[in-house]
């Protein structure tokens, strides 16, 4: 029996770029507009058919922080796009906390709408396969799609693929596990028929209290006292959000431990939770009142990831720096998100609240040994304990958003990104709106 096998193909290089963004997601489709505006041909790259990553695949809901202490934390292209969708009817910003509570199909929309007005070449329904590196740059990336196998060429690549696909087969160094279990798996259901008028319900459904977990308390206490009663699947929160459709609302409570980088384990954790969602679809309709006439629209299109790979960057934003709100020389992007640390096994959940907004340094999106290389999301370089509160969506556009500038600049001048002047790259993402 055969262990391996041996392909060898010539690939057709179908286009050639200043920027390439690797990933779809809040990172990636804002990095992406924000090259593009500064009048560089730009591509994206997505494996589904549209854009807005785990808001839109995995119905992660509400988009979360922009405001925190009554100012503005995160502003540019990603506050653009909130108050865009607010305005088209599928977006919600709540105050005093600027979270953004969503419907996915307009979320969809505007993602696609903004990049195809800021004249970014769209490579959607194609999947990441490798790369091709000549010397300290990538030269080229391969794509899978129903064309077969193509390349791309670009000065500049970002990844954005949330899982440090591009910077993983490009050979960058990831950051050490630190002897720490991965934060779990969760699959959002969505819910129809939900009475989101009741006094809990009105409570739940809106993110907008500074210091305070937003999960539903009087539904997480009943679920404990009856979890061995009714063989309640491993949950936790849950916390529930609008959409803006009457009776429907976001569900965000089950968990599994899984290795999303890992195909097997993934699919078996997947499977996993779509059996538990249901389970947890059912277990509220027949015993909370406010879910007696629900029903499940739909389980997310894959489980959401919370962490995987993160580079080893020039500079790890590390927890002490990230508590202590330490402003480095080269600040790009900001963070207020609470630290927020999941366990798969049991409900516990690790919160810490920020006295004061943090920042990313440029340094952390970028590797020492590749010289055309940047990345933004969940890839970046960060401890454990910074990352976890890095990894939402807000924090992820705000670093898409320098990503992408920082990408045009090298590419305007043909240098390497880590000859970048952070002084001009800041003066660009202020100009642009960026708080930083």
């Amino acid at each position: 029996m055969k262990t391996s096998v041996k392909i060898t193909k010539e690939v057709p290089v179908i286009g050639h770029y200043d920027v390439v963004v690797c990933g779809g997601g809040p990172a990636g489709f804002i990095a992406a507009i924000a090259a593009a505006r500064e009048g560089v041909r730009t591509a994206l790259i997505e494996r589904y058919g549209f854009l807005g990553g785990m808001a839109t695949i995995g119905f992660v809901n509400p988009v979360s922080v922009f405001t925190y202490n009554n100012s503005k934390v995160v502003g540019g292209v990603a506050w653009e796009f909130v108050e865009r969708l607010q305005a088209m009817g599928g977006g919600f910003i709540e105050s005093p906390l600027g979270n953004v509570a969503f419907e996915q199909e307009h979320y969809k929309l505007l993602a696609q709408r903004m990049c195809i007005e800021a004249g970014v070449n769209l490579y959607l329904h194609s999947y990441l396969s490798g790369c091709v590196m000549d010397g300290d740059r990538i030269s080229e990336i391969l794509i899978e799609n129903k064309n077969g196998t193509e390349a791309i060429s670009s000065k500049i690549f970002i990844d954005c693929t949330g899982d440090a696909d591009l910077a993983y087969m490009a050979g960058v160094e990831m950051q050490p596990d630190e002897g720490k279990p991965l934060q779990p798996l969760s699959s959002y259901f969505i819910l129809g028929g939900v009475d989101i008028d009741t006094p809990m319900m009105q409570e739940a459904i809106r993110h907008n209290k500074q210091g305070e977990n937003c999960h539903c308390l009087p539904v997480r206490e009943k679920l404990l006292e009856m979890k061995e009663e009714l063989n309640i699947p491993e949950f936790g929160g849950p916390w529930f959000c609008r959409t803006g459709q009457p009776g429907v609302v976001t569900v965000n409570m089950s968990r599994t431990s899984g290795n999303a980088i890992d195909n097997r384990d993934y699919v078996k954790a997947e499977c996993l939770l779509r059996e538990d969602s249901f389970k947890m679809a059912r277990i509220l309709k027949e015993n909370f009142e406010e879910f007696r006439n629900s029903y499940l629209i739909a389980v997310s299109v894959q489980a959401g990831i919370r962490e995987t790979r993160r580079i080893k960057g020039i500079h790890t934003v590390t927890a002490d720096e990230y508590v202590n709100a330490f402003r480095y020389p080269d600040s790009i992007a900001r963070g207020a998100h609470p630290i927020d640390i999941h366990v798969a096994s049991g409900p516990a959940q690790n919160i810490t609240f920020l006295k004061t907004p943090a920042y990313v340094p440029y340094r952390a999106l970028m590797a020492p040994t590749h010289s055309n290389l940047l990345v933004a999301g969940r890839c970046l370089s960060a401890d454990k304990t910074a990352f976890a509160s890095l990894r939402v969506q807000a924090s992820c556009m705000d670093m898409g958003q320098a990503a992408g500038t920082a990408a045009a600049l090298a590419a305007g001048e043909n240098t390497s990104v880590q000859k970048v002047d952070a002084d001009v790259l800041i003066d660009r993402l202020r100009a642009h709106g960026s708080v930083i």
